[in-house]
Order: C-alpha cells, then structure tokens, then sequence
C-alpha cells in the first residue's frame, strides 16, 4: 500500500505552499523550503518503493522500514488536511458574511452556531500555521532519516529494472490423474475448438479467471484431447507471461528459436511460412498485455497465412486482455469447483494412493479444511498437500484452525499467483484492493458505496466522468477484470453490478498484505489481545457482533490512536462515549451503519479529517449534532432508513466539500435546511423533498447551483406550485441519467402538469419515474427524450397513454394506477388511428420495447388491437423484441389485443387478473391458438 499512498501525497504535496485568501492565491514562504525538501526526499524513496513492496513479504526489516515509511506518510497527510481545513473554514465564513450581506437584518440567520467547538478552538489562526509549520520541519527530518536508512537494504531503484516475481513456466503435458471436475468446461471447449471451422478468420478463445483457478489445466486437457489432435494439423503451445515479447513468440510459433535473428520482420516471415496454407491449434498462455500494437503485430501475418478453422486459444486473468483482442463472445470464464471435487483433489494429494481408510478417518475435518478453498482448486491442492505426512488429529485440527494466510505452504504456493496480479495493478488500485480488508467475508459490495469509501481515504477523487485523476468507477471496473470480485448481482434491466463478493481466498491475500493495518474483531472474541500489542499501528478497525449498550471503550485504552476507519457490522450500539470520540482524531470513514444510535455526541465536530460518515439504518436516530456542520471536510453523509430523524442541522449549507447525501426512506424527515443550496460540490441528492409552504425552507429552484449527476427524486411537498421557482432548477444542465418525480395525492391537476412542464430534464435521461400526477397531459419534453429507457408511471394519474411508441429506444414500459385508462386504443402505439395501417411507410413502434407492465388498472376494459395487421404483409413493425409482458390485478380487462401474440413474447404473467385467466389457461381454445404462434410461451399466474 506504501507506494499508493506516497503517489496520493506527492500530489497533495504539490499544491500545499499555496492558501486561498480571499479569493487570491498567496504563497506561504514559512513552509515552501521544508516542503519542497519534504517532496524531493519522498520521489527519491518512491523510485525504490516497488522493490521495497516486494521484499517486505519475506523480509522482516523491509517491512519494518516501510511502516516508519507510512506512519510518517500518514502525518504528512494529516497535516497537510489541518492546512486545508483552515482553508475550507476562511471559504465558509466568507460565504456567511456575503450570505448575511443579502438578507434583511430582521431575518439574518445565525450560521456559526458551531464555530466555537470547532477543534482549533479560540487558538488564533497565526499560532495555527506556526504550529503546522513546526510539524511539518519536524517530519521532514524524520522522512530524512527513513531516507539514510534505505542504504541498509540496498534497494533497487525502479530505472535499473526491479525484479519481476518468477512467474512459472508451463507445458502442454498433462497429468490426467489428477483432473477432477471441470468436466462441462471441457466439453464446452472442445466444442467451441472441433467448431472453429465454421468461422472464417482466426477464432480467438480466451479462457478468463483468478489465478489458481486451472485456467491452463483446462487448456492442457482439451490441447492434448484426442478428437483436437486429429483435427489440427499443427498444434504449437507458447507460454506468453509478461512482459509480451512478440518476437520470441514468433519464434516459438515457428520452432526456430535457434535463429540469432532478432529482427521482427525477419521471425514473422519465418512464422508465416511455418503455417502457410495449414490449420492450426495456438495456445498463448497466461497472456497479460493491454497493448493492442504488439498484440496486432503477431496477429495479422497469422490470420494472413493460416488456413481455415484455425484457432487461437489464450488464458488470461485480465477481462481487459479479451477486450483487446476483440474475443469477448467466445470467452469461458472459469468460476470455482463444488465443494465435492474440491476435496477429490485434496485426498488425491494428501493420502498415499488414494488410501481410502485413511481417507475416511480424516473425513469430516477433511470437508471442513477443503471449504476454505472456496473452490480454487490450487488452494485445494496445496492444502492437501501440506496434509500428506501428518497423520495425527491434533495437526489437522491446527490446519483447520489457522489463518490461511499464517501456513508457510499456502503463502509461497496460493497466494504467489496473487502476488502476481497484485504486482500488475497501479498504485491507486492497489490502495483500493487493500481498503477491502476492512470488510468481512462474505460481504456484498456495492460499487457506488465502495467508491465512497475509497474517496474517503483520498484513494480515488470521484466516482465518475472527471478528467483529473483516477475515477472510482475505473478502479473498480478494474479489480472486477482482473477477477478480484466475483458472485456478481446484476440489475435485471440494466445489467450493471449492483453487489459482488470477493472469494475467500482473496479475502486472505489482501488480509496478509494488511495484516497489521486492517483488523476485524468479532465482540468477545480474545482477538481483542491483538488489538491490544498492535495499538497504534492499527488505521482500519472493523467491529463485528457488538451487543445493545455503548460503542466499546478498549478502543482507546488500547492506543488506537491513528485509526482512519472505524466500522461496525451486525451489532446494536446505542451510545457513544464522548471521550472515545476525542481519541479518534484521524478518523476519514465512520461506519455506525445497522446499529439503534438515538443521537451522537456534540463532540463529533472534533474530527475534522472525516470524510464519510454511514449511520444509515438506525431507525431510532432522531437528530444530528450541530457541530456535524464543522465538518467541512465531509464527502459522503448516509442516512438511509433513518426513520426516525425528523430534520437535518440548520447549517448544513457550511459542509463545502460534501458530494453525496443519502436521505432515502427518511421518511419524517421535514424539508431540508436553505443552505444546501449553496454545496456546489453536491453530485448525489438521491431524495430532494421540496415543502412550497416554508420559505426558509430548501425549494426545488435550489437545485440550480448544484453539481448533480446520477439520480435523483423529487418529492414535490405543499404548495409547490410555482412555476418559476421550478424553473430555477435548470434540471436540463444538470447529468442526470435517472429521476424521480412524486407529488402529494393531494395536488391539483394544473399545478402537477406545470411542475412537470418546468422540469424539463436533461435530454440524455434514461430512467424516468413518475407518481401521483394528476394532471390530463403528458410532460411536454417526454419526445425529446432521445435516450430515455426506462419508464414507469402511475398512482392517480388521470391522463390517457401518451404514444409511447414513437420512444426509439425505450426497453422497459411500466404502467399502474392510472384510473383514467377505460381503454388502451392504438395510438398508445404511435399510431393516429387504425387507418394509419394504410400508409405504405415502413413504422418500428416501441422498436426496443422487451418488458411492458400494467399494474393496477382496475377500470382499463378493453385493448384495442389493430385490425388488418399482419407481422409478414405489413409496412409496420410492432414491438418486436417484446420477451415479457406483465399484467397484474388487471381486473376488468377480458382479452389481449392479437398483435401481442405475433411479438417474441416469451413470458405473459397475468396474476390477479381474472378474465386473462380465464381467457388465457392452458387447456383452452384460446391457449390453443396462442402455443400455436408462440411456442415457447410461458403464462403465469405467480407475481415473479
């Protein structure tokens, strides 16, 4: 983590002699000399840091350095954010003395109710940079003393090229014996290698996973698969690794790795003829470069001279390297074995010839050390490997009961092909993958939370569409490439990740690289004895299991000082001391999260350098501290379910820095404070809950001056009716790929049609949701929604179906509680009327339409069909990617237009709706007719 964290300093480093007063630039020349000391010392120590990173696995004093290294790195960043927070502060006060400039002297709202518990106290600000200046010459010598120690180790610097981890080589042969498992991915191989002769260019098969996974054991067996041979004229296998060198490649393709030739033209001629006019089979094994020049370099001349049916086969634990190739619709990913062939290969490899007596006495603790490869079969078998001369109880009951990552075996045989991936990620991702020890098995990850948190410890800058630096959701589209997650939830409509896992095994790994730094601790557990002779050494403590009462005190008693991350999972905490809180100064990320928290000490505004702060779920707190408003570091504040909290601190509009408030299911929570609308870092406001009836309260025109992107709910609350003010939010400037829009049952009809009207947003909008309008028109910007995909609408409505046909590129159409619908005529589908069937034009309607929901409709009788239509003759295409049509407590509606069964339905589910059912049960006529045209169909009567 060392070199991640000196890259994120340096950076902060090199703006760190500058303050902002206002609105100037001045140069602080107290601090520039020690500074810019501090910087030169650190980019000398990065350029050995990669060799340091390596060597600290297995050299005790290497690791002992790299700590000094950090803990003063950590200090560094520490004060570099009391210089920023006095930046922020004199940025805050200056808005209240513009903001008070504006308002009448009867109606001034006092902002700096906080001030005097901000942690600087009454100290005055020159004393302040005096004393940060002290502390920053003071680190410098420290750093300079880390520097003089480097000598001892005799670091090789990264320009003299630092030694790569061994990475082994491989061979086609195979020994049969000892494959278990992977039986359905042999056989989808061979079939996809005995196939390629179907496909006119070069078929590129890559076989994706983690390491350890048996990516080249799969290959070896299907590469030396009797029906394969016979059918390649040439079979020729290359062990790639890294780096890419396409010269030797081609020299080995062409078995002429004699040649003293290097030149590049020369050995892909000598390859190309080596091939000319022949089918063949090419293995490039454990590939790992993104560079599609030197990739292009080896593929043209072989696709070039090949003959027809040849197949190039490439194992690769990097999703990116399949991209480049431009191989994606072959890809096998390779997931992990049951848990049943898992302990095949570990009696294989722990009992001499598979000695079955033995095998039965160790049975049940056999299963049990065999469930934590999480199926890895190379866990698997140096596990069982490792078990092969003992043959005592005690010393499989040890195996069982150890960490992992604390037997010698599985760090020098499971974990190296982790170190290899490891090696192989940037700085910054490397930071990220860590912070993920934090977490406990088993945990689901949601990318924009995770993201969050790694913001949080200034790790990444954004979550996304920035131009500067590295952005959350490349780092983790990266990690989920190189198969660090797995067990994927996917978003049925969008197919985006919204939850993974990470396999245990990995779990491990970055528990070993963390072993010091990152600590979880299951309440009442002796691991507390841990805690205790680690102390300050300790940055992420996750606590697990905590009973009903007060958030635990043996966290200060035992130094933990320096803790960046304080998290709690499946506990009950009710209080929190206040002195606990002012033992936490470093704090970036409180996780309270799940707990029964009624409210938290005034002294939450001592931590100045919090960035995220989770107290979502804990349904009894009723209020925030106003001291919170100090914060103004603060990035992410999560309130989600917090249904008991009826109001957010008046000063809010002081947190400058905050980019994302989640107040969802709040659901007593009264109108938000004015000064939000003056946080224009703000980019997720996922519930904006708008009262026109409070005018100090925040209003939807507030909207305008912030930075939002993503998604958003409006709840339109009161009078809030005006026009103008909702025009002021300027939503069609704002990036919004999803909004929500939820008025009170009670509004009248031309106040909802206006709300909606003045909205108007932004035209890239893909997600749009609408409750509870009462009104007889349609939002007059729905057409220019070019990219809008997903619709629902309902609750009250009282319009006629707009023809939502005419929406290009719409997937999903949900529709429910509209009791103005009697009957759903054709122009629902774009449609003027039935004669329009008449113009000879070629019309798609709802061309991308798959999923189409009516919900609800307890007074829609009739859909009309559209006569004279046939799916062949005419001109006019209907619907034609319709899978799932869903129509539930529909109650009076009889029967489905017939258009509906020339579409590739597939699915028709028809609950609580009576006449379908009875029109459309299997057995029937009607059933009949429609299996007819849609064999396939499947109709249900379930909800899911």
């Amino acid at each position: 983590m060392a070199d991640g964290l000196i890259s994120m300093l340096l950076d902060r480093l090199a703006s760190a002699t500058y303050e902002y007063i206002g609105g100037g630039v001045k140069l602080v020349l107290n601090v520039k000399e020690d500074v810019e000391k501090f910087t030169g010392t650190l980019e000398l120590i990065q350029a050995v840091l990669e060799d340091a990173e390596q060597r600290q696995v297995t050299e005790a004093s290497v690791k002992i350095w790299l700590d000094k290294l950090k803990d003063i790195s950590y200090q560094m960043v520490d004060v570099l954010d009391e210089w920023n927070t006095d930046i922020l502060k004199q940025q805050v006060e200056k808005q209240e003395r513009e903001q008070n400039a504006l308002v009448p002297i009867n109606k001034k709202v006092r902002f700096s109710s906080f001030s005097r518990c901000f942690c600087f106290g009454k100290v005055s600000r020159v004393i302040l940079r005096r004393d940060i200046a002290l502390k920053i010459k003071d680190l410098n010598h420290k750093l300079t003393e880390i520097y003089e120690e480097r000598k001892n180790h005799r670091f090789l610097r990264k320009k003299l090229g630092i030694q790569q981890p061994q990475r082994p080589q491989t061979a086609s042969y195979v020994n049969m014996s000892e494959i278990f498992g992977r039986e359905n991915d042999k056989n989808l191989l061979i079939r996809k290698l005995l196939s390629g002769s179907s496909v006119e260019e070069v078929l590129i098969i890559p076989i994706i996973g983690m390491g350890g996974m048996g990516k080249t054991t799969l290959t070896q067996v299907a590469y030396n698969d009797d029906h394969v041979q016979a059918h390649f004229e040439i079979r020729k296998w290359v062990c790639v690794s890294d780096p890419f060198d396409e010269i030797k490649i081609a020299k080995d393709i062409s078995g002429d790795c004699a040649t003293s030739s290097n030149q590049l033209d020369y050995v892909l001629q000598r390859m190309s003829e080596s091939i000319q006019g022949k089918r063949f089979l090419l293995v490039l094994d454990d590939v790992w470069t993104e560079n599609r020049q030197k990739w292009e370099l080896l593929k043209v001349p072989l696709m070039q001279n090949c003959a027809k049916g040849s197949i190039i086969l490439v194992t690769t634990r990097k999703l990116e390297v399949a991209n480049m190739m431009r191989a994606t619709p072959n890809m096998i990913n390779l997931e992990g074995l049951s848990d049943e062939y898992c302990l095949a290969i570990f009696n294989h490899m722990a009992f001499f010839d598979g000695d079955v007596d033995e095998s039965k006495a160790f049975g049940d603790i056999s299963k049990k050390i065999v469930r934590k490869c999480k199926g890895l079969p190379l866990a698997a078998k140096t596990l069982g490997s490792l078990m092969q001369n003992k043959r005592r109880m005690r010393e499989w009951n040890d195996i069982l009961n150890s960490k992992i990552w604390d037997i010698e075996k599985v760090e020098q045989e499971v974990f190296q092909p982790l170190f290899l991936s490891y090696y192989d990620l940037e700085p910054t991702i490397k930071c990220c993958l860590l912070y993920c020890a934090t977490f406990p098995k088993d945990y689901i990850f949601e990318p924009d939370r995770l993201i969050e948190l790694w913001m949080a410890q200034d790790y990444v800058i954004s979550k996304r569409n920035k131009q500067k630096g590295t952005t959350g959701d490349v780092v983790f589209d990266s990690l989920v490439s190189r198969s660090f997650f797995q067990d994927f939830q996917k978003d049925l409509d969008t197919g985006t990740i919204t939850g993974c896992k990470m396999h245990d095994i990995v779990h491990d790994f970055v528990k070993f690289l963390t072993k010091n730094e990152c600590l979880i601790i299951d309440h009442g557990e002796e691991t507390t004895s841990e805690l205790k002779v680690l102390g300050d050494k300790v940055r992420h403590l996750t606590l697990r299991y905590v009973p009903e009462g007060s958030l635990p005190l043996f966290i200060s008693s035992y130094n933990c000082k320096n803790l960046r991350t304080l998290a709690t999972f499946k506990s009950k905490i009710t209080t929190i001391d206040p002195n606990l809180i002012l033992q936490l100064k470093c704090l970036r990320t409180l996780n309270l999260s799940g707990n029964s928290i009624k409210e938290l000490p005034e002294e939450m505004g001592e931590l100045i350098h919090l960035r995220h702060i989770d107290l979502s779920f804990n349904f009894d707190l009723e209020k925030l501290p106003d001291t919170i408003c100090g914060l103004y570091n603060l990035s992410t504040l999560c309130l989600v379910h917090c249904s008991k909290l009826e109001k957010l601190p008046e000063n809010m509009g002081n947190l400058i820095n905050l980019k994302h408030l989640h107040v969802l299911g709040c659901g007593v929570l009264e109108s938000f404070p004015k000064g939000i609308g003056r946080l224009t870092s703000l980019q997720t406001l996922d519930v904006c809950r708008c009262d026109g009836d409070k005018d100090e309260a925040f209003q939807i025109g507030d909207l305008r001056k912030l930075n939002l992107e993503g998604r958003l709910e409006i709840q339109a609350v009161g009078d809030a009716t005006d026009k103008s003010e909702v025009e002021k939010a300027q939503l069609w400037d704002k990036k919004l790929f999803d909004l929500t829009v939820i008025f009170e049952e009670q509004t009248n009809s031309s106040s909802s049609v206006e709300i909606l009207n003045a909205l108007r947003p932004h035209p890239d909008l893909e997600f749009l949701t609408i409750f509870f309008h009462n009104g007889t028109t349609w939002p007059n910007w729905i057409p220019s929604l070019h990219n809008l995909r997903f619709l629902t609408v309902g609750s009250g409505t009282q319009c006629e179906l707009w023809p939502f046909g005419k929406l290009e590129y719409l997937e999903t159409l949900s529709i429910g509680g509209m009791n103005g619908v009697r009957k759903v005529g054709v122009e629902f589908l774009g449609l003027e009327d039935q004669t329009s069937l008449r113009i000879r034009s070629q019309q798609i309607l709802f061309p991308k339409l798959k999923r189409l929901d009516f919900n609800c409709m307890w007074y829609w009788k009739e859909w009309e069909g559209v006569e004279e239509w046939t799916k062949e003759d005419s001109e006019i295409t209907i619907m034609p990617c319709l899978s799932e049509l869903r129509i539930q407590e529909c109650t009076s509606l009889k029967a489905l237009p017939d258009f509906v069964f020339k579409t590739p339905l597939q699915t028709l589910r028809i609950p609580e709706s009576r006449g379908l059912i009875e029109r459309y049960q299997e057995g029937n006529g009607e059933w009949a007719k429609i299996s007819a045209t849609n064999p396939n169909i499947r109709i249900s009567r379930e909800y899911f």
